[in-house]
């Protein structure tokens, strides 16, 4: 018998087995679907529920670290954190350094964020120093976010009391050198409109920092770093400086640990 024809008795024997198996009933009978069936199979949704509802936090000590140069030895942090969701969020940073006897400078923004693009956000709220001079509220609004070829930038104006001004520009970007040794240079530069002698601070270009930090990633959320950062003032500020007796510039070393939640 060929093979064809082999094929051919499979088939029709199949077909009559399926033929056979159609026409009878099932050992337990299949109930009839009803509106409660369908309700519970078909649920009502009022909605998607989407992401960008839910609420998030994180937290970053970008620097918390011991700074020495000049014969000085200070401690320094800048952290910055938020909570809320991908479009609406609130921000707070601070900032300062700490000698073993008095704090030098200390301030903290509160914003309220609004993302107006993939990459970008617009703040606004308060900034309110602590030292140098007595302390001063100022109104905030500026926009931060990623640049083009990665740079994360800040870019933040403020109003003060009596009309004073300043403006501040930050920015920084990660190079890897593998994915765990990574350096971040980083610049930022103030702005003022009005001196203010009280506190050492003078119109223009007030002053600049700059700072190059290597730090080895153990884990993500952990990563000690080694560095060096430099400060200058210009204009009416360092002529403030220099009549108190302070350096208008300064070369300091860095070590320290980078931290986030």
């Amino acid at each position: 018998m060929g093979r064809s024809r082999v094929l051919q008795l499979t088939i029709l024997l199949l077909v009559a087995l399926a033929r056979e198996a159609a026409g009878q009933e099932p050992a337990t009978p299949i109930p009839v679907l009803n509106d409660e069936d369908r309700a519970v199979a078909f649920p009502h949704v009022d909605g998607h529920a989407t992401h960008d509802r839910m609420v998030y936090s994180f937290l970053l000590f970008d620097q918390l670290e011991w700074r020495t140069g000049n014969g000085e030895q200070t401690i320094g942090w800048n952290a910055m954190g938020w909570i809320g969701s991908d479009v609406h969020r609130l921000w707070f940073r601070t900032e300062g350094e700490s000698d073993e006897k008095r704090l030098r400078e200390a301030e903290g923004h509160v914003l309220y964020g609004r993302a107006f693009s993939r990459w970008w956000d617009v703040v606004t709220g308060v900034r309110q120093d602590v030292r140098p001079g007595s302390p001063q509220t100022w109104g905030a609004v500026g926009i931060q976010g990623l640049a083009p070829y990665f740079f994360e930038v800040h870019a933040t104006a403020y109003v003060g009391a009596s009309w004073r001004t300043q403006a501040r520009i930050e920015a920084e970007y990660e190079m890897l050198i593998t994915n765990r040794l990574i350096l971040q240079p980083r610049a930022e530069f103030n702005l003022v409109g009005k001196s203010d002698p009280e506190r050492g601070v003078g119109s223009g270009l007030s002053n600049a920092e700059a700072g190059l930090r290597l730090r080895y990633e153990f884990r993500r959320e952990i990563a000690p770093y080694l560095g060096v950062n430099w400060t200058r003032k210009f204009g009416e500020t360092a002529d403030f400086a220099t009549r108190a007796g302070e350096k208008t510039r300064e070369t300091q070393l860095v070590f320290g640990i980078r931290l986030w939640f």
